[in-house]
């Protein structure tokens, strides 16, 4: 099989370096092309030392009349506000898209205004015709709408933690959709690499903290998928919190369980509900589950819990946010567009310790 040609813009960033850790040695693809305004020319193993000897290659500027244009795919690991600028002119030349940021996460312009209001983004989307082809990336609910589009959106990181630790329940109508509560804990990489004295070492070493309370972007497109799934509107509690790890999201996800439920029956519907998903993994309380058994992987590990006094579900959800909930997510996409194995790239075990 021909390898697929794929470029990465925003490639100097750690969306982008985690996309190359991944694509690399991917069997059906080669990385052809990292492109960012920051640092040209430079080798990429210059900024990420752990690369060097499996990707050299040079950043180019996205302007630059020398990129090249035969591409089967593009990463847009870039922030909000670039993807929709530019996916454009890359789907003409046949190229499909996966793009990290919101830009696409909503398939019509009046879900993605609400969106961009909380980001404090005004201005209307800039290719508002391509937000019908749009899927939202999220494969273990998505995958056959993936498999027919150029254009998919990867889900924030937060989402995927809560959207896999609440879609069994949720779509069965085991519990009471409306007493949802979803308290999150990330790593300081999930703010990305540009350096900000809110996340310099000495402000983060043995401190945590809450942040966007009752306000945080991935909310909404969380509410949206919970949904869908439920065939009514669901409203829930989300609180995020910065906490001093490097890297990974673990979610403690509570509900009110309704009373004619008992946790085998519960237990029973998540190892249903993902009997073919192979990146998401549950476990029963007997089996003590941490980020550490996630960290570097494409795994969503899910510990169900019940406590029987009050009757309310606790499960709690753990991502790697750089892989399951960034790179990891786009590269599954990926292999979903092209009809490739969904795990070829990602079938390996986290790093330990």
């Amino acid at each position: 099989m021909e390898k697929r040609r794929i470029g990465i813009i925003g490639a100097g960033g750690y969306g982008g370096c985690g996309a190359i850790e991944l694509l690399y040695a991917h069997p059906h693809v080669e990385i052809a092309v990292l492109l960012d305004k920051q640092d040209t020319g430079r080798p990429i193993s210059d900024l990420y030392p752990h690369l060097k000897g499996f990707c050299d290659l040079p950043l180019m500027d996205p302007a630059d009349p020398a990129v090249p244009d035969d591409l089967d795919a593009v990463f847009f690991a870039t922030p909000d506000g670039v993807g929709q600028q530019e996916a454009g002119r890359w789907l003409e030349k046949g190229a499909k898209i996966v793009d990290y940021s919101g830009d696409f996460r909503f398939n019509d312009p009046v879900s993605y205004e609400a969106y961009a209001a909380r980001i404090g983004r005004r201005q209307a989307h800039a290719s508002p015709e391509l937000l019908p082809l749009s899927v939202y990336g999220l494969a273990e609910l998505h995958r056959r709408e993936i498999r027919k589009t150029s254009l998919v959106g990867n889900p924030g990181c937060f989402a995927v933690s809560c959207i896999l630790g609440l879609a069994p329940v949720v779509k069965t109508g085991l519990i009471e959709n409306q007493s949802i509560i979803c308290d999150a804990k990330t790593g300081v990489s999930g703010a990305g690499k540009k350096p900000s004295p809110g996340f310099h070492y000495p402000a983060r070493y043995d401190n945590m903290n809450a942040y966007k309370i009752s306000g945080h972007q991935h909310v909404f497109e969380v509410e949206r998928e919970l949904g869908l799934l439920a065939g009514e509107q669901v409203v829930l509690t989300f609180t995020p919190h910065v906490v001093p790890l490097c890297r990974g999201i673990l979610t403690t996800i509570y509900a009110q369980l309704k009373s004619e439920n008992d946790f085998a029956k519960v237990l029973d519907t998540y190892r249903s509900f993902y009997r073919e998903d192979v990146f998401v993994r549950v476990f029963g309380p007997e089996v003590p589950q941490g980020t550490a058994n996630v960290r570097g992987s494409n795994f969503c590990n899910l510990s169900v819990n019940m406590d029987e006094r009050t009757g309310k579900l606790v499960v709690v959800s753990h991502i790697d946010n750089l892989v399951k909930g960034q790179a990891g997510s786009a590269v599954q996409n990926m292999n979903i567009m092209f009809n490739l194995e969904e795990s070829a790239g990602l079938l390996k075990p986290g790093l330990f310790p």
